[in-house]
């Protein structure tokens, strides 16, 4: 089982204002993640927050427009910041507010932050321009930028004391980490193609004629550019499903924030098989009504009990 440790009932101004830049620069970048981690109490959002800002710092350094020896160096650097923070040798008088706060969430939560080393190296697969020949290849990739992120987040949310299964709350965090990200690479899949990165297994882009890859607003010709898009909208799905098993595992508002996440990562899915072509004319998006009402659903706990149904009659069949 994984407990919260109870947060200290002060927080020093210093500190407040480490979280508070870091809560700015998560309603600034992060919209979707912004809206579920809003329903979590204070402690657990300000250190959501804080892992927040130091994984968007590693992210903006694989996708800046830097030459990539100077990224590798950057991230390294980055690293060696983690590195002290692990160290317990950032101080509260430190320049720089990310590592204060999540130096300081480190401290109040059991948070893996080894989690973020695997972000560093999975940022570094990008900077290689790595391609990935099979699914299996690219859920190593997937786990170190998202599955990653889902265990760091479990070490903020805790699980609930008895909890069914609790042993496997990490591997559920995980794989709904590898859905959310799956469900980004099929959303972003004109903007990478821009960038020069091309994340969909290669067998796959084989099997449905796409390996010339996506350079504009259409497939490529004589393609099966929606059966792909369906074949990969099925495995997310089924990342999903297994990775809403950490629901019941959770307590309340942890789990409307991780429900809340997930749906509208879901509710994008729905929108991306419907119309698979529109991923290759622009980003697909909610509008912020649709998120609300999702993160409205999530904090009343509608999808955790229905999540939570479904396995109780999985198990009495």
């Amino acid at each position: 089982m994984i407990r919260t440790v109870d947060s200290p009932t002060h927080v020093s101004a210093p500190v407040l204002a480490a979280y508070s830049y870091c809560e700015t620069v998560t309603g600034q970048q992060a919209r979707n993640f912004a809206y579920g981690i809003r329903l979590l109490p204070a402690p657990k959002r300000r250190a959501m927050s804080a892992l927040y800002a130091f994984s968007r710092r590693v992210d903006d350094i694989g996708d800046g427009t830097l030459a990539d020896d100077v990224k590798a160096a950057r991230l390294e650097d980055t690293r060696a910041l983690l590195a002290r923070v692990q160290e317990g040798a950032v101080g509260e008088d430190d320049t720089d507010p990310v590592a204060v706060a999540l130096a300081h969430a480190a401290q109040a939560f059991p948070i893996p932050l080894g989690g973020l080393d695997e972000l560093i190296d999975g940022v570094l697969m990008d900077v290689r321009g790595e391609a990935y020949e099979t699914w299996d290849d690219l859920k190593v990739y997937c786990r170190c930028v998202a599955g990653a992120i889902g265990r760091l987040s479990l070490g903020v949310f805790g699980t609930e004391p008895g909890a069914r299964g609790v042993e496997r709350a990490p591997e559920y965090a995980d794989t709904l980490g590898l859905a959310l990200q799956l469900t980004n690479i099929l959303r972003d899949i004109r903007e990478d193609a821009g960038n020069g990165r091309t994340y969909l297994p290669q067998d796959d882009l084989a099997k449905f004629g796409c390996s010339a890859g996506f350079h504009g607003p259409t497939p490529p010709e004589g393609s099966d550019f929606a059966g792909l898009v369906h074949f990969e909208v099925r495995r997310a799905r089924a990342l999903f499903a297994e990775g809403y098993r950490l629901l019941p595992m959770l307590d309340r508002r942890s789990g409307a924030c991780v429900a809340a996440m997930a749906g509208i990562y879901r509710r994008l899915l729905d929108r991306i098989e419907r119309e698979p072509e529109a991923v290759l004319r622009g980003r697909v998006s909610l509008p912020g009504h649709e998120k609300a009402y999702v993160a409205v659903r999530g904090l009343s706990g509608i999808d955790t009990r229905r999540h939570t149904s479904r396995l109780t009659a999985r198990r009495r069949a």
